[in-house]
């Protein structure tokens, strides 16, 4: 290509001032690392634009009690030396700002004690027996533990939400509560917050864990070229380019995109070590700017290939409808390309300033281990192109056997099983459920003009009524209408104007939970705990019976809330998985197409990898690994990665075929010269990817073992099962008539 040419002539001519403009991008890539932001909450999950999100933002502004709630603990919360404590602490809360109100126990005992906090065991007992059961038990679910819930401005950011968070936090840690009582925060609001800062921590833990395994790496595996370490320099600044287009384009960084960077380090120093081993082998046989030009000239396309082949993959999760895998392919793609680039300029301009010098080829008796290993390898790939129908068979065989299994794999959208176990937040809320017993609620969302209205609320009560009745997994209801009934004596009213008159009865904290003014109500169905797949049978449903028993005209019921959001993404991630996959190997296939003009040599390349796809599910289900929003790019990521290493061994056989090998020779010659190089190169790449197994986040671990292994994956798709591919192409007359010819 033209223009590698003209960058070559730029480097040997100006490499200084190249130098000088790197050094500038750098210092742009630092400013704009500065600006980079971190996202949770719904949002990550689905689309703010899409009904769905519009939805539950609006349940979860007007009934959603995810507030930020304060969980104290101690032998008797209701002792009063314990209740005076939290007397004292609502009074520092409320006074912070955007606190709207803070309700606790003590405000019902202080009520039922005639507007004094209670001084004795006593008083105590005594104000207990004035506060309604149901709303004493949701105040204090245990006698050691009481919650303080927390309600703040509407509309707030989640920026402000955390610094409310972090306000609470202060307060919490200056009222110097009494001997044995263990106060902490939690809620929503403060898992978003621990979540986010756990985030910039293990970001922070993995690129550093993945740099230093890089570093190891290169100094065992490049030690033959000077200065081996060049590459991970690199690759730091191809990462310093990726965070600070990031930041400069308003990029965010989620719980998925945490795991791009160890995953940009092991493709990066792919490239990196290829630019740089071959200025290593140039620079041997001609001057440096002649070797820097072939260089870039040869290697520039060669590596553009396959950066673009890689790029393929994670583009393919482009179209995924989750935000965080689209953003984890587009964090990729602009790593990959941003690697790319630092690779092709850096290792050139460096060699220039510094005028490289090789190292002296080392004298040795005999041959170097390298060499060895090619020899090896050749030998097993001429061994496999005699038998190739049985090495396949059983290839084939276990990759159907994986796709066999891989819907037998659990979907796992739990958000809390994705965060690490001893996050505080997590711990708390782990201690309320069990206190509480362990349940879930789907919410019902009931709008329209008059769902305050007898007609409405009676069709609430019936409904519930035949819910609790003929669905074994519900375990309660509660909506409007149960309050109604328990403050008009056991029944509903009989007229409009009667019930207007009790609601009017009902104390506001607990009506507003179910009852917005006059067009919005909410039904909460309890429900025992449920895998993945009953779960969504149950939504579906009581989607069905919410069609069948509709409400009074002008009435509209839809399910929502979180637990409805996660079950919906059970199926698009099972969907969309397979899109991706399926749009990766097409991408690929059209990308090989318009450079090979041939569909048979484009499609040769990516027969291993639908085996390894088939090897991965495999894998997963033996070791018990679910399928999350990370993992369900394992497919179109692994033929992103394992498609460079087919390609390059296909390449080779086809350039040795044209010249004038037959075809088992090629084959054998093919492995035998670049075996070590693509090791080398998958050896580098599972060091990086490594470092994500480290992640206190089950989510990233565990995409961080499958990676590994499909890497090795990749290396035997390439090593092993191309040699069986490429021994069944060309058989025919055309291959016997060479084969005459060559005799």
């Amino acid at each position: 290509m033209q223009i590698y040419e003209t960058f070559s002539d730029a480097i040997n001519r100006h490499p200084a001032q190249i130098a000088a403009a790197i050094v500038l991008l750098l210092f742009i890539g630092l400013y704009g690392m500065t600006m980079t932001q971190m996202e949770t909450g719904a949002e990550t999950y689905i689309d703010p634009d899409t009904p769905r999100y519009i939805l539950l933002d609006k349940y979860q502004s007007t009934f959603s009690s995810d507030a930020i709630m304060i969980l104290v603990e101690t032998e008797d919360v209701t002792n009063p030396i314990i209740l005076d404590y939290m007397a004292d602490l609502k009074r520092d809360l409320v006074r912070e700002r955007h606190v709207t109100s803070v309700i606790g126990i003590t405000d019902y005992l202080t009520n039922a004690n005639g507007g004094e906090i209670p001084t004795s065991i006593a008083e105590v007992e005594t104000a207990k027996e004035q506060i309604d059961p149901a709303l004493y038990d949701r105040m204090v679910p245990a006698t050691s533990m009481t919650i303080i819930q927390i309600t703040l401005d509407t509309g707030l950011s989640q920026d402000t939400e955390f610094e409310i968070v972090d306000s609470l936090d202060t307060v919490i840690r200056l009222s110097d509560p009494p001997p044995g009582v263990t106060v902490s925060l939690t809620g929503t609001p403060a898992f978003a917050k621990q979540m986010m800062d756990e985030m910039g921590t293990s970001m922070g833990s993995l690129i550093g864990i993945a740099m230093l395994l890089m570093v190891l790496a290169v100094g065992i595996l490049f030690s033959a070229v000077r200065y081996r370490f060049l590459s991970v320099a690199i690759v730091a600044s191809g990462l310093i380019f990726t965070f600070g287009f990031m930041g400069l384009t308003g990029i965010k960084i989620n719980m998925v995109t945490i795991a791009a960077f160890p995953v940009l380090i092991g493709i990066g120093i792919d490239y990196a070590i290829q630019f740089h081993s071959r200025l290593d082998e140039e620079v041997r046989n001609a001057s440096l700017p002649e070797a820097i030009r072939i260089t870039i000239t040869k290697s520039g396309p060669s590596i553009l290939h396959a950066m673009l082949a890689t790029s393929m993959g994670f583009i393919a999760m482009w179209t995924s409808p989750l935000p965080m895998i689209r953003s984890f392919g587009e964090v990729c793609v602009i790593g990959v390309v941003c690697c790319y680039l630092a690779a092709l300029f850096i290792v050139p301009v460096f060699a220039t300033l510094l005028k490289y010098q090789p190292k002296p080829a080392p004298e040795k008796e005999g041959l170097a281990l390298g060499d060895r290993y090619n020899l090896g390898i050749g030998k097993m790939a001429g061994g496999i192109s005699r038998f190739p129908l049985i090495i396949l068979g059983i290839c084939i065989l276990l990759a159907v056997g994986g796709f066999s299994v891989d819907d037998q794999i659990i979907v796992n959208t739990d958000e809390n099983s994705f965060v690490p176990p001893d996050m505080p937040a997590r711990v708390q809320i782990d201690k309320v459920t069990r206190a509480m017993g362990p349940s879930s609620a789907t919410p019902i969302f009931v709008r329209g003009d008059r769902v305050s209205a007898l007609d409405s609320i009676s069709w609430m009560h019936n409904f519930q009524q035949y819910q609790e009745e003929n669905n074994e997994l519900i375990t309660g209801t509660r909506s409007i209408a149960d309050l109604v009934i328990q403050y008009n004596g056991g029944r509903l009213p009989e007229t409009d104007a009667e019930l207007a008159i009790v609601l009017e009865t009902i104390p506001p904290e607990l009506r507003d939970h179910y009852l917005s003014g006059h067009s919005m109500a909410l039904i909460e169905i309890s429900t025992i705990e449920m895998d993945p797949q009953i779960m969504m049978s149950f939504i579906d449903q009581l989607q069905q019976e919410l069609t069948w028993n509709q409400p009074p005209p002008g009435i509209t019921t839809s399910l929502t809330g979180m637990g409805e959001m996660f079950t919906d993404l059970i199926t698009k991630i099972r969907e969309t998985k397979t899109t991706m996959t399926i749009l990766g190997f097409g991408m690929i296939f059209a990308f090989l197409f318009l450079v090979y003009r041939k569909s048979l040599k484009a499609a040769t390349p990516l027969v291993p990898i639908i085996l390894i796809v088939g090897w991965n599910s495999l894998i997963m289900y033996e070791l018990g690994i679910d399928y999350s929003p990370m993992t369900a790019t394992l497919g179109s990521m692994t033929i992103g990665i394992a498609s460079e290493y087919t390609i390059l061994i296909a390449e080779r056989y086809y350039e040795e075929r044209e010249k004038g090998l037959l075809k088992m020779d090629a084959i054998r010659e093919s492995i035998q010269k670049i075996g070590t190089a693509i090791t080398i190169s998958g050896l580098t790449t599972v060091f990086g990817f490594s470092a994500l197994i480290t992640s206190s986040f089950g989510i990233i671990s565990n995409f961080g073992i499958l990676t590994v292994i499909s890497v090795g994956f990749a290396l035997m798709g390439a090593i092993i099962v191309m040699p069986a591919i490429l021994s069944l192409i060309g058989n025919g007359v055309e291959e016997k008539a060479e084969e005459k010819t060559a005799a």
